[in-house]
């Protein structure tokens, strides 16, 4: 099995979008370098020089998204109360961090999404 002209990293593959989501995984050269904050995208990876800011272009869409895991949060939190009906500082105490990690979540899933198609579009002839 021979490498092509672009050599052996263009056959390794790329990593799953939940895997380079969680780890922030740089998408040329794999390295850990795609956020700087839980949420916040890096300017460029420090490893290869990749510009990742130009790639996602202003964050589209991602008050959309935001609104519909904000909507789907509210159901829920609403579901639960007619359910179990628990007390205010118990639901406080449960939905907050659930908030703060589903927002984070979403966001770092969707921003590594649109920032790999980009990359993905880019290195198109």
């Amino acid at each position: 099995m021979t490498a092509g002209p672009a050599g052996p990293e263009e056959n390794k593959g790329q990593p799953g979008l939940v895997s380079a989501a969680l780890s922030g995984l740089c998408p040329r050269c794999g390295a850990r370098t795609l956020f700087e904050g839980p949420a916040q995208l890096a300017d460029e990876c420090s490893a290869c020089g990749l510009d990742i800011l130009a790639l996602e272009r202003g964050g589209r869409f991602v008050g959309v998204v935001t609104m519909l895991l904000a909507l789907a949060l509210i159901l829920a939190a609403l579901g639960v109360d007619e359910w179990l009906r628990p007390p205010l500082w118990a639901s406080f105490l449960f939905w907050a961090p659930v908030t703060i990690a589903s927002v984070i979540g979403t966001l770092r899933f969707y921003k590594t999404m649109w920032v790999y198609h980009q990359y993905e579009e880019s290195q198109q002839p």
